[in-house]
């Protein structure tokens, strides 16, 4: 933090105050007592009007470095990771996704349907970074971005206006309860989405332990029992 800087005090009273004394020392006698005084009296106004004009200007030079002086430069912001024209759209549309609904949790004050928007954050959140690990499934991931989670975020705003309405209505109560059984089937739905993009995988994890087993045989390293895949996982 810089120190402040020392105000210097100004020396233009003394000068002015030796020089009207100088000035007036060839008219008035000084040697006389009413010159000297006349001579003490006059010298002390010139040197405080002197101060107080330089103290005006001192003032006004200060408030003028203050204006010109640069603002302090504010560290640049860190760049985003980048992972490509196909996925940071993705990634970006999952994120504004989950501002939203992470709104709609706070709006919201039904501890049941609190409870499913966090689910569907979760497997929503899962569904997006998936893009990253595998981009073969992003034609999957457009069509869940582009329908499923716009319409699922749309239906929970309109459970967000009409609880906020505080009253008690039959097609208020119906709606709300056809909205909170849907948050089901869309978890349901969303699990089975994560779940189909993880095939790809699968694949290859069957291919690579068949090859393996393979390979044992025919090293005679299998020891009669081969790597099998567990169906129900």
């Amino acid at each position: 933090m810089p120190k402040p800087k020392k105000k210097k005090k100004s020396v233009s009273p003394i000068y002015t105050f030796a020089l009207t004394w100088l000035v007036l020392s060839l008219i008035i006698p000084l040697h006389k007592i009413w010159g000297l005084l006349i001579t003490v009296a006059v010298c002390s106004c010139a040197a405080f009007i002197a101060g107080r004009i330089s103290a005006k200007r001192s003032a006004k030079e200060e408030a003028a470095e203050q204006e010109v002086k640069p603002a302090e430069e504010k560290p640049a912001a860190p760049e985003k990771k980048s992972y490509g024209p196909e996925i940071d759209p993705i990634l970006e549309e999952g994120n504004r996704a989950l501002s939203e609904m992470g709104r709609l949790y706070m709006s919201i004050k039904d501890v049941e349907v609190r409870q499913k928007i966090n689910e569907i954050m979760r497997i929503t959140d899962k569904i997006t970074q998936d893009a990253i690990e595998d981009p073969s499934d992003i034609p999957q991931i457009k069509k869940f971005m582009n329908y499923y989670l716009p319409t699922t975020i749309k239906l929970l705003n309109a459970y967000d206006r009409m609880s906020a309405q505080g009253i008690e209505g039959e097609n208020l109560n119906k709606s709300m309860k056809n909205i909170n059984e849907m948050l089901d089937a869309a978890i349901v739905a969303y699990k089975k989405r994560l779940d189909s993009l993880f095939a790809n995988q699968a694949l290859d994890i069957e291919t690579d332990i068949e090859v393996m087993n393979t390979m044992l045989a025919r090293e005679g390293l299998s020891g009669g029992s081969d790597f099998k895949i567990k169906e129900d996982f």
